[in-house]
């Protein structure tokens, strides 16, 4: 049971008091939906919006993964990160022996993340924002 269909992609993000804000979340998780291999795709929020982490983490597995893949939408490795993450990788192996959970890489200072930022710089500025 490891093909690509019992495979789940569970996003996490901070989550903010913003719904704009936490929408780029659901839409990242719609874009993975259409691209990627993956069955199932989630996501939650570590705190301040809905679904929380452990509603994702359950979801994941309602959908039949064997493997759910923990991809924190974080640019730094903060508490939330090192700690948080990790913590909760932990109680979801105790609380689905029979699902393995991978804690993944936080965004960071992946190569591409230069690209980024200079394709950002190279955007239109709004200046009529003080």
């Amino acid at each position: 049971m490891s093909d690509a269909r019992t495979k789940a992609i569970l996003l996490i993000a901070h989550g903010s008091r913003r719904d704009e804000a936490n929408q780029d979340l659901v839409k990242l998780a719609a874009m993975l939906r259409e691209r990627c291999e993956f069955g199932v795709v989630e996501y939650a929020y570590l705190e301040l919006a809905e679904p929380a982490i452990p509603e994702g983490a359950a979801r994941c597995v309602q959908a039949g993964a064997a493997e759910v893949f923990m991809l924190p939408y974080f640019l730094s490795a903060g508490v939330h990160v090192q700690n948080d993450l990790e913590e909760f990788r932990n109680q979801f192996s105790q609380a689905y022996p029979e699902v393995r959970f991978r804690l993944c890489a936080h965004l960071g200072l992946h190569p591409l993340m230069l690209e980024i930022v200079l394709d950002r710089l190279n955007e239109p500025v709004d200046e009529s924002v003080e």
